[in-house]
């Protein structure tokens, strides 16, 4: 089950996936190679910043196109 209010700035770990093009265990991955951060939410039920996630988006794709 998702949020039903996320607070402004943060995503949920289907959003943040969606937004990267991977699957929400491929999130853990990042997270666990410490390429993303936790910024909140539960263990359960993990928040991303808006922030972060549009930051690693954009390095990704620096890197794809090199």
């Amino acid at each position: 089950m998702e949020y039903e209010i996320v607070r402004p700035g943060y995503l949920t770990t289907r959003q943040t996936a969606a937004a990267l093009g991977v699957t929400p265990g491929g999130v853990r991955i990042l997270v666990h190679r410490q390429q993303l951060t936790r910024s909140g939410g539960s263990p359960r039920r993990p928040l991303y910043k808006a922030t972060d996630v549009a930051a690693l988006v954009a390095k990704r794709a620096k890197q794809s196109a090199a």
